[in-house]
């Protein structure tokens, strides 16, 4: 960063030594977060022998750098207090040399302003004064704001590095008692690879933010990943506690307008800036971006007058009963469980908002991160019932308003293939799932994640449809019961009264090697509700398969099994087979309209007021009623 205001300032600054002759044994010392840190004077209080500098009490929001040396706080020298357990810290808390403070993050000023935290010393970094003599707090708002206000001394760290930044960030230099000049540059924090896992799981994530939603971001291998499949939406707003090159990113594809926000309306709100020298020259003097407080930023009424708040946490466990795990340690930057509440509580305050906990289905080892239990793990999240939605690399998984067995039949469902069958052992041993639940071991690796699609019909009407899990069997159950007596005669040729577990499991867990079952699904929230069902099971001798389908007789009308058919058309040629049958009664003339809608030659033969038709694909006239070019199925 380049300040070329005149530099008066300088001759009021004095040598750091200065400032340590200031301060006294035991003494509360407030420093500034990440690249705010003001690393010329911690690094000189870590490396001093003074005796006056003695039981120290060094107070930080996040430890994230390395000034503030591990090895000099075992010494005894000093503690340091912080309220974040991840990143530096976490092995230090673990072995005593560093207090946590748990706190919500949004309670941290309070603490502050009510000297429940008593600060004596605030040394901050800022930037150099402007012509009407006021600086910026760069790329950290932080506590700063309180922690000035309380202490008895004053001192700014003046870094012509530290972005000019907008919103809640200028203090007049008249209000320090001391300024140094830095020495040190500021801590820069590089962009995470990108990971084939992690660009999967984004994938998924990203399937879950509809256009106009505000997103919160954090940094890691997850929302490198996520910033890239966000690109193609439109009016995201952005309220968040880092930002981000990722971030960054993003905002410069056009994605994000903060149009649809209430708090800080047309301007990315955010309490820290970590990234690359990149972001910090696009941070300087950016009057997009809006620099806050936590105590505004991680304020669940703020978060939650955002409609549509979107709030994406990485996870390092989540069991089959929805509890999460976090990451502790140096995969631990977004948050600890007291950070997450404040996002996860704005997310449930907000109108449509959402919480979402993404993780690979294992982890670098290899080892399941979808589990019986995660009572073990440290930094458990336990506000299951805050959790709207778990995510892996094999999909997503809707918890809200499912009962325990639904949500452990949905965590299996994207845990990795192999860890399936154990995990509905475990489960069937602990009560959590039936007894005969059936599972079939193939089928978790044929799973065809590839014939997803999304189509709108008539009025508007959005489904999107995919191949069947054996989750899905209570929303089959439900789709049953709402057919009409005549609807299920049709689909089943025999007045069936009733659909219990043992007779829908079959229905809903299938070798997709013989068959392939589709439905179509209409959501007001999380994943919706099944209206339509379409399959085809292969003959056992011949090239041909037998096909049904069924619509919810509420949007029956629409087009949805016209297109389900050409769907299954597509996907049966894919499969080599040549054609297929159907069995039809005389009666059930929309049935007949769509087989003769598809174009295709059909050979009927009646019997017994049913037409047993076959339907042929590989003829020259197969052409007709071919939907949309698809992605293979996996």
């Amino acid at each position: 960063m380049h300040h070329a205001e005149d530099r008066q300032w300088e001759k009021l600054t004095v040598e750091p030594e200065q400032v340590l002759g200031k301060i006294d044994a035991g003494m509360s010392i407030f420093v500034g977060t990440g690249v705010a840190e003001p690393r010329t004077l911690v690094k000189l209080i870590m490396e001093t022998e003074a005796s006056n500098l003695e039981d120290l009490e060094l107070i930080q929001v996040i430890s994230l750098s390395d000034a503030i040396s591990l090895d000099e706080l075992s010494a005894q020298k000093y503690r340091l207090k912080t309220f974040f357990s991840g990143w530096v810290a976490s092995e230090a808390i673990t072995e005593g040399r560093v207090d946590l403070i748990p706190s919500r993050f949004s309670d941290i000023p309070r603490l502050i302003e009510t000297g429940q935290i008593p600060i004596d010393v605030a040394i901050v970094q800022i930037t150099p004064p402007n012509e009407a003599g006021y600086c910026s707090l760069g790329v950290a708002v932080d506590v700063a704001r309180y922690a000035m206000e309380k202490a008895s001394l004053l001192v700014g760290e003046i870094n012509p590095q530290v972005p000019i930044t907008f919103g809640d960030t200028f203090v007049p230099i008249a209000d320090f008692d001391l300024l140094v000049s830095a020495t040190e540059q500021p801590i820069y924090f590089n962009r995470w690879p990108m990971h084939d896992v992690f660009d999967r799981i984004a994938a998924n994530v990203a399937s879950e933010i509809e256009d106009g939603s505000c997103i919160a971001f954090s940094i890691g291998p997850l929302f490198e990943a996520l910033s890239t499949h966000l690109v193609h939406k439109r009016n995201l707003g952005v309220h968040s506690p880092f930002f981000t090159d990722a971030l960054m990113d993003l905002v410069k594809s056009g994605a994000v307008t903060n149009r649809n926000k209430e708090v800080f309306r047309g301007k990315s709100v955010t309490s820290y800036g970590l990234g690359t020298p990149d972001l910090m020259g696009w941070l300087n003097r950016n009057p997009l971006i809006e620099f806050q407080s936590i105590d505004k930023v991680f304020s669940p009424h703020q978060i939650g007058r955002n409609a549509g708040f979107v709030c994406v946490l990485p996870a390092r466990k989540v069991d089959l009963s929805g509890r999460v795990s976090l990451h502790v340690g140096k995969g631990n930057v977004a948050a600890g469980p007291e950070n997450a509440v404040d996002f996860v509580n704005g997310a449930e305050l907000s109108r449509g908002g959402r919480a979402v906990f993404a993780l690979p289905s294992r982890n670098l080892k290899g080892d399941p991160n979808v589990q019986i239990s995660v009572e073990k793990y440290p930094n458990e999240f336990a506000l299951r019932e805050a959790i709207d939605m778990v995510v892996t690399e094999y999909g997503v998984a809707y918890l809200k308003g499912r009962t325990v067995r639904e949500r452990a039949q949905a965590l299996i469902d994207v845990a990795h293939p192999d860890d399936r069958p154990g995990l509905v052992e475990q489960a069937k041993e602990k009560r959590i799932l039936y007894q005969d639940q059936i599972y079939l071991v193939e089928s978790a690796h044929l799973y065809p994640e590839g014939i997803a699609t999304k189509h709108t019909f008539k009025g508007d009407v959005e489904v999107r449809f995919r191949a069947i899990k054996p989750s899905d069997e209570e929303e089959m159950r439900r789709l049953f019961y709402r057919f009409s007596d005549e609807a299920v005669y049709y689909r089943y040729f025999s007045p069936i009264k009733a659909m219990p577990h043992a007779k829908m499991q079959e229905y809903v867990n299938v070798d997709f090697t013989q068959s392939l079952p589709i439905v179509g699904l209409v959501s007001n929230s999380g994943e919706g509700h099944i209206i339509a069902e379409a399959r085809f099971v292969r003959e056992r001798h011949r090239p041909y398969a037998e096909v049904a389908f069924i619509v919810d007789e509420e949007y029956q009308g629409l087009g949805i099994a016209t297109y389900l058919f050409k769907r299954l058309i597509q996907l049966a040629k894919r499969r080599g087979l040549k054609g297929f049958t159907a069995d039809v009664l005389a009666t059930n003339k929309g049935m007949m309209k769509v087989f003769e809608k598809s174009g295709l030659p059909i050979k009927a033969k009646m019997e017994y007021g049913i037409y047993n038709l076959t339907i042929l694909l590989d003829t020259e006239g197969s052409h007709h009623g071919e939907g949309p070019a698809l992605p293979e199925d996996e």
